[in-house]
């Protein structure tokens, strides 16, 4: 064999009775290509064979190197014994020192999607390999034989701690059980630190073994390995004040949250603000212009120390409210204006309250739904939108052509609505109708402890509005953040009196050591409890073997006769597939649906707690690529915001909302659509 040059699998034989797996591999002659890869052997014509699963394995992989090298043949060495995995040029240089080397302990090794020859081998230093072998069953190889190794080294480090934690133990009771008095006693002040000294070293390597744990239990689908049990503590370390480059800082307390933020930034008592609604003009809002995709890696590649560091500080299901993030992974926009983006179709939003039936209504508020994911992830990496400040709010609308609204097949559209007869009957003769529907929106952070956002938006023009109120909770799950959406929304219909309840999906993002992805998981319902129709719908989270991405499947039915009128399934960032009860299948490409955009206040007729003003100077940072100056605007205004909510507490001065009351469990629109249109209604009946 030419140096450099592998050889390929040809077959695989396993004996489950005597757990022992062989892998042959017949001699690969000179004349063959270099596409043709897989284990090496210098002194057989089996390229693999072993008998014990613990034995060491090697064998040609291609490495990826960078942009400019791309991949490269290496010769790699997985060594059971010593827990690592080596490379080499080519297998005559195995004895010479390894070009490089990878601790297993605690690593996580993945599959990757992009093919079925690629997989991902992710160290806890933070360390990565990205190798691909020659075809499925050669990756599916050496990722189980990885794994096991992983696993076996990551326990043998839960037994030595076992160990070392009895022995300090035993340390203490030796310490303790001296006398009171005497020579040497138990409150000898050089004793008294050795015991500070010991527990604080056990607690620092229980921290270090936690986080191998997390990294192992994240390849086995979110849980520990079987026997395995964890007591997962608060922080007993404080975090680091100061990251490379100035990236992040601060990582500590709850206290490091943004609280609120005044209306006039001179004013000496913001606690004493008086917050009337504001009524915005939709014809002050131009055409949003802003487009800003998250493409660029660059500040997460070359911050990855930072966040290694963060990822040590963490514990698993740690609320991450209490941890401010670094500010290079955020998404260049509030999560307020993100709600915005649930509303990106309006036209599908407009035509719930086309539908002839009760059934088409729901069919239709199922279809909408399911389309207004997509538009809120602004790239292929997931990046956090800012933490929106108490009293932050937001405001937008959409005008879409009434023509390209599907069109309205109930026999009572051609009469005017209540709200749109009272509205008419207030201006000129001769004033031309738009022929557009108006949609607005507005958002308000009306909680900081809970971080709680309240958002509505209405289209007067067709009687509809929808109200909601979204509390977000974000853990550290190992390897991913989830977010969970508590709240509820409700979509009033007041054409046909009908009000829609709705849940919304967790959030995860995924790869957070790497390149970090969104999915989205779990059960939603929708309700009416008038018509007694009903939808369930699933986000399904991609299983760590198969499975596709971004699945969802759902249907929607009768509760009174317990009939499926409809089922969907596909995925909610590409295409969706509808089947109805009458045979018909309809297909929703989202990737080619238009997306309307948002007419937005220019940023100087925005008041101060609007979010693009509040956060504008961080933004703008954030373009420049100056991670620094951003982090210290960043910082400027979360300080500010704790003045002022340390200021609240001690004047004992409650916050006081703009656009929202809280009723109940939830927050409600000061002045929804509903009251309009009952006031018109009772205008009336005293009329006549």
């Amino acid at each position: 064999m030419q140096s450099g040059e592998p050889a390929s699998a040809a077959a695989m034989r396993v004996s489950e009775s005597e757990a022992k797996l062989e892998i042959l591999l017949p001699a690969q002659n000179s004349s063959k290509s270099p596409g043709s890869r897989g284990g090496g052997s210098s002194s057989s014509s089996k390229g693999w064979q072993y008998s014990d699963h613990m034995e060491n394995i090697y064998g040609y992989l291609m490495k990826y190197t960078n942009l400019v090298t791309g991949w490269q043949y290496r010769f790699f060495v997985l060594n059971n014994e010593a827990g690592l995995l080596e490379y080499f040029v080519n297998e005559q240089s195995r004895n010479q020192k390894p070009r490089g080397t990878l601790q297993l302990a605690g690593a996580v090794i993945s599959p990757s999607d992009e093919d079925s020859h690629t997989f991902t081998v992710n160290a806890a230093s933070g360390e990565q390999y990205k190798l691909r072998a020659t075809d499925a069953k050669e990756r599916q190889h050496w990722v189980s034989r990885l794994q096991i190794c992983t696993q076996h080294h990551t326990e043998a480090i839960g037994k030595m701690m076992s160990q070392a934690e009895g022995q300090q133990k035993d340390l203490l009771r030796s310490i303790e059980c001296l006398p009171a008095s005497g020579h040497l006693t138990s409150l000898d002040p050089d004793l008294l630190m050795l015991k500070a000294t010991s527990m604080a070293t056990m607690n620092c390597l229980n921290d270090c073994f936690h986080i191998l744990q997390l990294q192992h239990a994240s390849q086995q689908k979110g849980s520990l390995p079987a026997g395995t049990t964890i007591s997962w503590l608060e922080p007993k370390i404080s975090l680091s004040n100061h990251f490379k480059n100035g990236a992040a800082q601060n990582f500590s307390s709850e206290q490091n949250k943004p609280a609120s933020v005044r209306e006039e930034q001179s004013m000496p008592e913001p606690c004493h603000l008086t917050r009337e609604p504001e009524e915005i003009n939709p014809d002050e809002e131009l055409e949003d212009t802003c487009v800003n995709k998250e493409v660029d890696l660059g500040a997460v590649e070359e911050q990855r120390s930072v966040i290694l560091h963060l990822l040590s500080q963490l514990k698993l299901g740690m609320d991450l409210t209490r941890v401010v993030l670094p500010t290079f992974i955020l998404e260049k926009r509030s999560l307020l204006e993100m709600y915005a983006d649930f509303m990106s179709h309006p036209d599908l939003f407009i035509a719930i309250t086309n539908g002839v039936t009760p059934e088409e209504r729901m069919i239709r508020f199922v279809e909408y739904y399911l389309t207004s994911f997509h538009e809120g992830r602004r790239g292929a990496i997931a990046k956090k939108p800012y933490n929106p400040i108490i009293g932050e709010t937001f405001h937008c609308s959409w005008r879409m052509a009434k023509a390209e609204v599907a069109s309205d097949t109930n026999s009572n559209s051609s009469s005017h609505s209540l709200s749109e007869q009272a509205t008419l009957s207030e201006e000129p003769e001769d004033q031309v109708e738009p022929d557009y529907y108006t949609v607005r929106f507005v958002a308000e952070q009306v909680s900081h402890h809970p971080p709680v956002s309240g958002f509505y938006a209405e289209c007067v023009e067709r009687k509809m509005c929808v109200n909601a109120h979204v509390w977000t909770k974000s853990k550290f799950l190992g390897m991913s953040i989830g977010v969970t959406m508590v709240g509820e929304g409700l979509l009033s219909l007041l054409e046909h009196g009908e009000e829609y309840t709705f849940s919304l999906p967790c959030a995860y993002a995924r790869s957070i050591l790497t390149v970090p992805w969104v999915e989205l998981g779990g059960k939603v319902n929708v309700n009416c409890a008038k018509t007694g129709y009903s939808a369930s719908i699933t986000f399904h989270t991609k299983p760590f073997y198969g499975g596709k991405l971004h699945r969802v499947t759902g249907e929607v039915k009768q509760n009174a006769t317990n009939t499926v009128v409809c089922k969907v399934q596909g995925e909610w960032n590409s295409v969706l597939e509808f089947t109805y009860s009458n045979g018909e299948t309809k297909y929703v490409d989202l990737t080619k649906l238009s997306v309307t955009r948002k007419r937005v206040r220019p940023l100087e007729k925005q008041g101060p707690f609007e979010s693009r003003r509040l956060w504008q100077h961080v933004t703008e940072s954030l373009k420049d690529g100056d991670i620094d100056k951003a982090t210290e605007h960043k910082r400027a205004l979360e300080e500010r915001q704790r003045n002022e909510e340390r200021l609240r507490a001690e004047t004992e001065a409650l916050w006081s909302t703009k656009y929202f009351a809280k009723e109940g469990d939830g927050w409600v629109y000061y002045n929804p659509l509903w009251k309009t249109v009952l006031g018109v209604q009772t205008q009336q009946t005293d009329t006549n």
